[in-house]
């Protein structure tokens, strides 16, 4: 079958020309179709921007950053150990030092040798290294230069000099920045002492364990001592001969002292002894002391003590350690006496001593008294020079003796006879009343006069505590002008007289004046006027307040209580206070009274000349200025206020209201 063909018209080929213009179209047809769907920014005009090359990577920097190179090391190399093993042989030590040092920088790196040391030989991983001066010049710090980062350990062969001076040797290591210092240094003998400044000896000959040590240490001739040092400061061994110590085989002297305190009860006597020994030569292990069949010792104490015991009449006390100077320890006991009438003193003696200095104090304790006593070996003194232990003992009946320079076993004995009396028969201290004249001015000065009718037989002195900011002007007793000392605390002290216990002490005035100063008065208002406070409890007390005439002045309620005035009760306060006003016969009753409660004993030959001879070179004067007496001066209306039973070392108060008087004048 034939198939039909059909004959298409053939298409003419496109040329430049049309194809230009059809491509126009096209764009002029896009950019229309864009300017319809966005508004046009009349900000931002499309266009061309050109940067330079450099811009263009400095942008790009900032937009990706690349990764933060790390710091460097804040140092290049650190000294991490130092460790020194020596010989002394004659003037030199000679050794090896180790050097342990950390690189934390690549590269080249300078590592300083420690200053002084002689080095002979450098090595470094057994190889030999040169040591390079310091950029400084001649003279300089050597330094070992290292190539590498890491851990290297420097090996030094050194040389140090040995310092001669006053019998003793020493080397000194130089001081280092590193973390660890030691020292081993083997000196070429035994029996020496070692003293190291700057570091820790850690090790010893006597320490050392025998394991341990190096070989070349075990030849008996050498001792061997390691130490630490600081590493900021020199490392200094001085050493010399130990000198060999005799004390102990010497045969022993030793000198004693013994201060014993007895109190006299009236059931048991107590013993209190004080020991001091002084070791002249040998060493003291033990000491002995003598102590009488009727005393039970019940305690030995001291710093020094280990142990002691009783047996046959003896004491030993044993020592922690050898005595080689002073020891001291106290022995406290106790044994049974008579109530009353004649009693022999026990008494202790040191044995194996040269000479034995001390003394012994016998107090009566209760009411009671030593009347008569016999001694021997034994000179009286005062309580004071036997120490704090007897000086801090106020009894009335309290004797004290020292013991007779001499032999150490020469005899001593003390016999007392004691006395004893009810309990109502022995008097203490007390002040049987008191009297104030008091005179106040509106410009808040105050002026006191303070008498006191005191009954005592223990006491030597009254404390007695004035009002803050008060000044004594003066002071005496029993009408003789007086001086007046000073506690630790401030108060004062003022002397009193004392009487034997067991007799009825009579009273005795003491008197002081003293000036106070408080703020000014207004026209109205309240006052407190403070007394003194004393040491001893008052019976009564009786206030006699002179006041500005110009005011109305009224005691408000308390301890005191106003009344008419009325006299001193006291009789001796009678007595004085006529004199004060100007009885003639007042200086004869005083002087009756001191002839009655004393023994006045006629002056010898010899006393008359020594006091006509001190009154001839004094010229008349009084080598010590004694207090003036002062008037008190009575001045304006007054009040009269009474108290009864006032406590020790409590200080009245009278509290008071005043008001200034409109017109002028006052009751």
């Amino acid at each position: 079958m034939k198939t039909a063909k059909a004959f298409l018209p053939r298409r003419a080929p496109l040329t430049p020309a049309l194809a230009v213009c059809i491509l126009t179209v096209l764009l002029l047809m896009a950019m229309a179709a864009a300017a319809q769907s966005a508004p046009a920014d009349p900000a931002h005009t499309p266009g061309w921007i050109v940067i330079s090359v450099d811009d263009y990577q400095s942008l790009r920097a900032r937009a990706f950053p690349a990764e933060r190179d790390p710091d460097p090391p804040p140092v290049e190399a650190t000294l991490t150990r130092v460790e020194y093993e020596l010989r002394v042989t004659g003037d030199l030590a000679t050794g090896r030092a180790s050097l342990t040092v950390d690189v934390l920088k690549d590269g080249w790196v300078r590592v300083p040798i420690p200053a002084g040391l002689l080095v002979r030989e450098a090595r470094l991983d057994g190889k030999l290294v040169a040591l390079a001066p310091a950029a400084s010049g001649k003279g300089g710090q050597l330094s070992a230069v290292l190539a590498h980062a890491g851990r290297a350990v420097l090996l030094l062969d050194i040389a140090l000099p040995v310092a001669s001076s006053a019998g003793e040797e020493s080397i000194s290591l130089p001081s280092t920045a590193s973390g660890v210092t030691r020292a081993s240094v083997q000196l070429p003998r035994q029996g020496v002492e070692v003293r190291l400044s700057g570091g820790l000896l850690a090790e010893s000959p006597d320490s050392a364990a025998p394991a341990v040590k190096p070989v070349a240490a075990t030849n008996q001739a050498e001792s061997r001592w390691v130490a630490y040092g600081r590493g900021n400061e020199p490392l200094t061994f001085t050493w010399r001969r130990k000198l060999d110590d005799h004390r102990l085989t010497q045969p022993l002297r030793l000198r004693g002292s013994l201060t014993q305190l007895l109190g006299l009860g009236e059931d048991s006597t107590s013993v209190y002894a004080e020991v001091n020994l002084e070791v002249i030569q040998g060493a003291m292990r033990e000491t002995r002391i003598r102590v009488p069949k009727e005393v039970t010792i019940n305690q030995v104490a001291g710093a020094m003590v280990s142990d002691w015991q009783v047996k046959d009449d003896e004491l030993t006390v044993t020592f922690l350690e050898p005595v080689e100077a002073n020891s001291r320890f106290v022995i406290t006991g106790e044994t049974r006496t008579a109530r009353d009438g004649q009693i022999e003193v026990p008494l202790l003696r040191l044995l194996d001593t040269e000479r034995e200095t001390g003394g012994v104090a016998v107090e009566v304790l209760g009411a009671g008294e030593i009347k008569d006593l016999k001694s021997q070996g034994l000179d009286s003194a005062d309580a004071s020079e036997l120490g704090e232990a007897v000086a801090g003992r106020q009894s009335p009946s309290l004797v004290a003796f020292r013991f007779r320079q001499g032999d150490a076993k020469s005899t001593r004995k003390l016999n007392v006879n004691v006395a004893r009396y009810d309990q109502q028969a022995v008097l203490m201290a007390n002040v049987e009343e008191a009297r104030y004249h008091v005179l106040m001015s509106k410009e808040g000065k105050t002026l006191v006069q303070a008498r006191y009718a005191i009954h005592n037989n223990q006491r030597n002195f009254l404390k007695v505590t004035l009002p803050a900011g008060a000044t004594i002007w003066s002071a005496s007793l029993a009408g003789r002008p007086v001086h007046s000392g000073q506690s630790p605390d401030g108060s004062l002290l003022l002397p009193l007289e004392k009487t034997r216990a067991g007799d009825e002490a009579p009273a005795f005035v003491l008197e002081f004046i003293y000036l106070s100063r408080e703020t000014a008065w207004p026209d109205k208002g309240r006052a407190r006027l403070a007394l003194p406070a004393l040491d001893l409890p008052v019976s009564r007390t009786g206030v006699v307040l002179y006041h500005p005439p110009l005011f109305r002045v009224t005691a408000e309620p308390g301890a005191f209580r106003s009344q008419p005035y009325e006299g001193p009760v006291a009789d001796v306060l009678r007595v004085y206070a006529a004199g004060s006003a100007g009885d003639k016969d007042f200086l004869t009753k005083q002087f009756d009274r001191e002839q009655n409660s004393k023994k006045i004993e006629p002056r010898s030959a010899s006393q008359a000349l020594v006091d006509d001879f001190k009154t001839k070179t004094l010229g008349g004067t009084s080598a010590r200025i004694l207090p003036i007496r002062v008037s008190f001066p009575a001045f304006g209306p007054s009040l009269y206020l009474v108290s009864e039973l006032t406590g020790e070392n409590q200080a009245p108060a009278i509290e008071l209201s005043y008001l200034q008087n409109k017109k002028e004048g006052g009751r």
